[in-house]
Formats: C-alpha cells, structure tokens, sequence
C-alpha cells in the first residue's frame, strides 16, 4: 500500500524508515516487492548511472524520464523526486518544475538546503516536500563530512528547524556527526532521514547501486548487501567463452 506523506510524518519516532533509491523500472519492481517505505529518484543517477562527476549535470528531461520509469515499475510505493540543480531557485519555477515532477509520478520532490520561501509555496500550493541539510552535493565543494565544529553544527540544526517549519514534511541528513543527528532529529516535529548520519534519526535512505555492489568504490558510510557487479562480470566472461569456444547454442 502506498504510504502518503502525511502516514510517513506520522512514522516519526514510531518505526524505522527504510527508504532507498531507484532509477529504473526493473530495480523499481524488486525494491517495491522487498516492502520499502518509500523510493527516492535521486539525482545520484546522474553519477551512478549516467556517469557525470557531479548531480549538478542532471536536468529536468533526465528525473521526468526516471521518475516515469520508477512509477512503472513501482505502482504501490511512494515516490520522492528531487528537484535537480537550479530548478528550485525561486518560488515560481520551482512550483512549475515539482509538478512536472508530479505529473511523471512523484508523490513528493526533495530539495537542498535552506530553502524555505520555496518549501512554504510548494506546499501551500498542495506538493508535498522532502528537506535536505548536512551535505548537499548540488553545491559542496568536495564530500568531506560537515557540521563537525560548533558553528556549523548551529547553522545545520538552524536550517533542519526551519525546513521543518517552512513544511516539509520529512528531511534528509547527510554525512554528519552522528551526535548531531541525535540532535536534530529529537529537536524537529518531523522524520529525520540519514545517510552517513548514524543510527539515531528515524530512517535511512541508501543508494541502490552501493547497497548491491554496484561500481567499483562506494561511499565510506554506505553498506554492501551484494557485489552484482562481480555477478555481472562473471556471467559475461561465461557468456564470451562460450561464444569463443563456439559451444553457445
């Protein structure tokens, strides 16, 4: 059954939040059947699938065309899609692009950062919204982990609270001392949901590439449940020796 944005607000501190992310319609299919909570089409695809260096090369054209392929494959499960780079730098246009979003078949979009005037017009205007704080990777500068001094751990619980008032209704922390997410997540009236943020907040979302062994490196705070991509490379070198051998019938 397909969880609404409301249902998942009203997780908070209840259950853990299994979330992951999806691009395709095949993968779609198989992370709805093992029962996620929720798929989120991240613009990671655009390093994980498409091979950019950054999410900052992802467009509209490209998360329309995935957010289709993931509501094909996962009819039942709600769908985040983020809002790619520049796409939610003022009010108007990005209430234009969320429902593009929603018409390809988001339940909700996420955005980065301390946005709140865009947060407050995309919900007043009825689009639920996902938060994002600790490490956005539209604008970091590297992928060091954040909110480790004082300062800056201030600025992101002060960014986390007011996400939560401007009305979202979940948030995304990524990459950032786990204290400080114990912090955040008993400080907000809304869901908190890491990556590389400990075990405290209220779920957790994971890469579907770096949960099954997709690529060749992954991130230092992800987890491997599988190496597909060994399986991949064994079963073609099967295939091409037998090809070679002239035994494939």
């Amino acid at each position: 059954m397909k969880l609404t944005d409301k249902e998942l607000l009203s997780m908070k501190s209840k259950a853990q939040i299994p979330i992951l992310t999806a691009y395709t319609t095949p993968i779609a299919r198989c992370v709805e059947q093992a029962g996620v909570s929720a798929i989120l089409v991240g613009d990671t695809v655009g390093m994980v699938e498409m091979g950019f260096s950054s999410t900052r090369y992802v467009t509209m054209e490209h998360m329309i065309y995935h957010i289709g392929a993931v509501r094909r494959g996962a009819p039942d499960t709600h769908i985040i899609g983020d809002m790619p780079f520049n796409s939610d730098l003022e009010p108007d246009s990005a209430l234009r692009n969320a429902r593009l979003l929603v018409e390809a078949g988001a339940d909700s979009v996420k955005l980065e950062g301390p946005k709140y005037d865009v947060i407050r017009h995309l919900v007043a205007q009825g689009i639920p919204v996902v938060g994002h704080t600790g490490l956005t990777p539209q604008t970091a500068q590297n992928f060091r982990q954040v909110g480790k001094d004082a300062e800056d751990a201030r600025r992101l619980l002060q960014d986390a609270m007011g996400i939560a008032d401007a009305g979202a209704f979940m948030v995304v922390l990524e990459h950032i001392p786990d204290s400080l997410a114990a912090r955040i997540t008993a400080g907000i009236p809304i869901p908190t949901i890491g990556i590389g943020a400990g075990t405290d907040c209220d779920g957790q979302v994971l890469v579907i590439n770096d949960a099954i062994g997709m690529g060749e490196a992954w991130p230092p705070f992800s987890r491997q449940y599988a190496y597909v991509g060994q399986t991949i490379i064994d079963a073609t070198r099967s295939y091409v020796e037998q090809v070679e051998a002239r035994t494939f019938k």
